[in-house]
């Protein structure tokens, strides 16, 4: 008895004290991601830690990871982080590497002059559709100046040296190729690395936008400290994201490498000298798309809500980022329409626009058309009911709604029913001008006239115009007034000159009339 009362006391426990009495939380455990992505290389990098807006996709197999491409892709789509040597130009350099890859187009992130060594970022055939957004990147150089005069206060040419930071106003140098006009040009940093009080021998390090001239800036110094100066040699370390640490090679290893793969087929160091274009992209915010919507950005398409996979976080309107592929590939650079809160929150919209597409068209299949609008519409092609060339934003008969360019009207047979029947309406008939005295039989072989000449005619505004007459041989008398200046006629097609105030209309009608 005794345990059927305490049976009955358990099942009927207040579920509600129960929950109040325990805490009911999923709790954070100290275990680390299953997929670690911060040493992935290029795009995937730190991959795991984008916000993900769908996990399912149709994967496709066409697409090569940008370490893995065949080596004549790679090198097509490739950079090189070149050291260029003193005393050539940076367009000679440029030169020589396109002879000695065999490729049909290179370009450079930015000139340096002849004199001027360090980071020369040489773009490849389908890279050089980067060559723009790197000449606008930062840029890192190492410079040594010489003071007229030794100096012996270090604190007073470091002082100096720190004035000329910000917004400064520059004229290109003599030895400069552009034109010598006044710029403003930006120094984020301007700092003395090292000074000889004995030569009046400095080293700096400038920051700077693209564009400033520290040959300029070392004058700008001597001026300041009221004895001159002059930029002795000048080193850029760092060239947008491309630093001398980030396999900076030679020329001599382009070489090298290029005969290596000739002549014993051995990929290994052109793949180490060429790096995939993706590096340079490092630094932009991602956009990871669907495989199903990569081949429509490459034909110019704008990046909409359903095809985004992953987002990073910051990414707010107007910013530069990169759309790319589930295998890291870079698809287009593109301009942001929506923020990272937007896209978490919408559920349709236009994310991105295009500014430069990078991947080659067709790489990957065509998979627009495959809705379920587009379907629908393709069956309604196929029956009949709409034209193949309809336009995007008719409705398809079956919703109600007809074409514009077609005319809904009713046939019937003898042993059917009436039946709607879409045609398109007859396009405008322009009568052909007849003969006055043409017969009405079909027997008539008498030859055609040829057709008159065009008669063309100035704007009536003018005193003097000229008419281009061809086969008028008369004009009648009643039109020859004496507004007339004169008339000249000989049968020719040739210009007349007309004086007209009053002739001008009868004569027009006349001409006209001969002219059929």
């Amino acid at each position: 008895m005794d345990g059927r009362k305490s049976k009955h006391r358990r099942s009927h426990v207040d579920v509600g004290a129960v929950q109040a009495a325990e805490s009911f939380a999923v709790q954070s455990e100290n275990k680390r991601p299953t997929l670690d992505c911060s040493q992935w290389p290029l795009l995937l990098k730190n991959v795991h830690l984008m916000n993900v807006r769908e996990c399912h996709f149709e994967a496709d197999t066409t697409g090569f990871s940008p370490l893995h491409r065949p080596i004549d892709e790679h090198i097509q789509t490739g950079v090189i982080n070149l050291d260029k040597p003193s005393n050539p130009s940076s367009h000679e350099v440029v030169a020589w590497v396109k002879r000695a890859l065999a490729v049909g187009k290179t370009g450079h992130s930015g000139t340096l002059d002849p004199k001027v060594t360090g980071c020369l970022i040489v773009c490849i055939d389908r890279a050089t559709r980067l060559v723009k957004s790197q000449q606008s990147a930062g840029k890192v150089y190492i410079g040594i100046f010489r003071l007229h005069e030794a100096l012996d206060d270090q604190k007073r040419v470091q002082q100096a040296i720190e004035t000329l930071s910000g917004a400064l106003f520059q004229r290109p140098p003599l030895v400069a190729a552009v034109k010598r006009q006044l710029r403003v040009r930006t120094v984020y940093e301007n700092k003395l690395l090292e000074y000889d009080k004995e030569k009046g021998l400095g080293v700096i390090r400038v920051t700077c936008e693209a564009g400033t001239y520290v040959r300029t800036l070392c004058v700008h110094i001597g001026l300041l400290l009221g004895c001159g100066g002059v930029m002795e040699e000048l080193r850029r370390v760092r060239s947008g994201i491309m630093t001398e640490e980030d396999n900076l090679v030679t020329m001599h290893d382009v070489l090298d490498a290029k005969w290596l793969y000739d002549n014993r087929r051995d990929e290994s160091y052109l793949r180490r000298v060429v790096m995939p274009l993706e590096k340079l992209l490092t630094g932009h915010k991602r956009i990871m798309v669907k495989d199903t919507a990569v081949s429509a950005i490459c034909y110019g398409a704008k990046l909409m809500l359903p095809g985004v996979l992953r987002y990073d976080n910051d990414i707010n309107v107007n910013d530069e980022i990169v759309l790319m592929t589930t295998k890291g590939e870079a698809v287009a650079i593109a301009i942001a329409l929506m923020t990272t809160a937007t896209i978490a929150t919408c559920d349709h919209g236009l994310v991105a626009k295009l500014k430069r597409v990078i991947m080659e068209r067709d790489l990957y299949p065509r998979q627009w058309g495959r809705g379920p609008v587009a379907m629908e519409r393709k069956k309604l092609v196929a029956q009949g009911l709409l034209s193949k060339y309809a336009k995007p934003g008719e409705a398809p008969p079956s919703v109600g709604n007809t074409p514009k360019n077609a005319s809904t009207h009713l046939v019937k047979t003898e042993d059917a029913e009436l039946t709607p029947v879409s045609s398109k309406r007859p396009s405008k008939v322009i009568p052909q001008p007849t003969s006055v005295d043409s017969s009405d039989s079909s027997d008539d072989d008498s030859p055609v006239p040829p057709p008159k000449k065009n008669l063309k005619l100035p704007s009536p505004s003018s005193e003097d115009i000229y008419f281009q007459l061809g086969g008028i041989e008369h004009v009648p008398e009643n039109l020859l007034s004496s507004t007339t200046d004169g008339l000249i006629l000989d049968g020719s097609s040739s210009y007349r000159k007309i004086n007209v105030q009053t002739v001008y209309l009868d004569f027009f009608h006349y001409a006209r009339g001969l002219d059929g």
